[in-house]
């Protein structure tokens, strides 16, 4: 297992996991991999210097957006800490550290709380190192309208199955951005079957009761979402951010009317890096039409905008550029960036000193930069987050008792576990076997070069002798490997546990399990493990037991 053993678990290289993208494993290990893509790199102090300098020099409404998240949190019932956090933005000397996520059901997959965590170590280590004041920011992308995208979790089931919850689409779903959306009755169905799900733990009532507040009819997912993620970390300063809020919106007018204004040059500014990622084989994570915006009309649903001739095309109907404009100056909330876009409108409303992505994301911060430099936004460093997964001591024991490679319990077949099995037949049995096949093939290849001597034919004879003997040896072999298995149900069954929470469904965990199935588990003490336990090396995934 090409890993290493650390107070905070096993450290597994990124390249080593299955699927993850060459890109974000080249700049996890390499300052310079990807330097022409960045402004900077999370390791090296200097950028850390640069970035808090160039985000303090550049003008912001602090206390409009401060007095937007403080009313927020009101509504949430937000704990007193994450009330104070959110209150330092207003001081000019203060920076943030932003992570987001959509909002998934039920606060979404592990993934979400890891990159939560990462943006909270990461602002203290920004206040340690530098004597900055550090803000950790977790921005809810409710603006996407991609209800498939937040309608389910899953959850690992008593079978070592996973088990998806799905909730009903509201009314709107699809068509209105999520945080516009209203929970409709139907909600309490796919609490239900979370209660259902989730094995009993002393855990178990006092997050379901916060499950319960949180998602009621009537809530916004994002309200419901953003109440989950202020339980979990609240307290330990995390302030969280609805980007729907209208209110918000006005901070972006700039950022708006400029892509309006220049349409079509931040689709081209993304493309001529995504090209230039390629030439060094790498991928384009998002590739947009010539003459599209990276900005969306909000009106009924949201509508894609894009040039048709001197006029813009917005949804199916045609307005004159200065009509767009207009709108966008009068009513800002009518509008939401798309993906590209989104990163420049939360550098342009916050102070940002590094935005903390997921390897996905990473891609797309890639193709900004020049992006950036068009909307005259600094630019922050890009930190990888914290990647993880989470096991039971006993199933860390059993990767380190047989010496199985983690990644190996990716694949969704036998191989491994017949390796096991094997290893586990006593060395007599298989060194038998493994005589007697020798001894066969060795006595039959010697009568089979001797036998034409006697008769030409018979040598084919002989050796179709030899096939039928070496099949039925090893079929005995495969009987005698099936009887083992019979034999060593603890083994079997250890095995599908791990392999079950390792890699549900083949994937890894991060990216399926919801975290409060974690947290169901193993209460709070899993935030103190991911706070204080395991470290931001950005090469490592950590395995780690909660």
């Amino acid at each position: 297992m090409t890993s290493e053993s650390a107070a905070g678990g096993i450290c597994v290289g990124l390249d080593r996991l299955p699927g993850f993208r060459r890109l974000a494993a080249d700049y996890a290990a390499s300052p310079h991999a990807l330097s022409p893509f960045f402004e900077g790199h999370p390791a090296d102090a200097d950028a850390w210097r640069n970035a808090i300098r160039r985000t303090l020099a550049c003008p912001r409404e602090r206390d409009a957006l401060a007095d937007i998240i403080a009313a927020q949190q009101r509504h949430r019932g937000a704990p007193p800490a994450a009330v104070e956090a959110a209150e330092r933005l207003r001081r000019p000397g203060s920076v943030a550290i932003v992570t987001g996520q959509q909002a998934g059901l039920f606060g979404g997959p592990l993934l979400t709380l890891l990159k939560a965590v990462t943006a909270l170590k990461l602002a203290r280590r920004v206040e340690a190192d530098h004597g900055t004041p550090a803000v950790p920011v977790f921005w809810i992308e409710a603006d996407d309208h991609d209800w498939e995208e937040v309608a389910s979790c899953a959850v690992i089931g008593a079978d070592n199955r996973l088990q998806t919850i799905e909730a009903a689409p509201p009314p709107g779903a699809g068509r209105c951005p999520v945080g516009s959306l209203r929970l409709a009755e139907e909600i309490g169905i796919a609490v239900d079957r979370l209660t259902s799900a989730l094995p009993r733990t002393e855990f178990t009532e006092a997050l379901l009761d916060e499950i319960r507040a949180a998602y009621r009819p009537g809530a916004s997912p994002a309200d419901a979402f953003g109440r989950l993620v202020e339980h979990a970390l609240g307290d330990e300063g995390l302030a969280v951010f609805d980007a729907s809020d209208p209110r918000a919106k006005p901070l972006a007018r700039r950022i708006f009317a400029r892509e309006a204004g220049e349409p079509g040059r931040t689709a081209e500014l993304a493309g001529e890096a995504g090209v230039r990622l390629e030439a060094m084989g790498y991928h384009a994570q998002v590739t947009m039409r010539p003459n599209s915006l990276a900005l969306f009309a909000l009106a009924g649903g949201r509508l894609s905008m894009r040039i048709d001739g001197d006029a813009l095309l917005v949804g199916e109907g045609l307005a004159p550029a200065r009509n767009v404009l207009a709108e966008i100056d009068a009513n800002p909330a009518a509008f939401s960036p798309n993906v590209l876009l989104r990163p420049i409108v939360q550098d342009a409303i916050f102070p940002t000193a590094a935005y903390v992505a997921g390897p996905n994301e990473l891609a797309y911060h890639a193709q900004l930069g020049r992006v950036y430099e068009h909307f005259a936004v600094p630019r922050p460093l890009v930190a990888l987050r914290l990647s993880a997964t989470v096991l039971e001591a006993s199933g860390l024991r059993f990767l380190a008792r047989h010496g199985i490679a983690f990644e190996a319990l990716a694949a969704q077949d036998d191989r491994v576990l017949n390796g096991l099995l094997e290893s586990a037949l006593p060395p007599e049995v298989e060194s038998a076997h493994q005589a007697a096949l020798l001894s066969v093939e060795t006595s039959m290849r010697r009568l089979a070069e001797a036998l034409p001597s006697v008769d030409s034919t018979l040598h084919g004879a002989a050796v179709s002798s030899l096939g039928r003997m070496v099949h039925e040896l090893r079929g005995l072999r495969e009987k005698t490997l099936q009887a083992a298995k019979r034999n060593d149900d603890v083994l079997r069954r250890q095995f599908a546990r791990v392999r079950a929470q390792a890699f549900p469904a083949g994937q890894l965990q991060e990216r399926v399990v919801a975290w409060v199935w974690f947290l169901n588990r193993h209460g709070r003490g899993l935030l103190r493990h991911l706070l204080d336990g395991l470290p931001l090396d950005p090469v490592c995934h950590w395995v780690s037991s909660g």
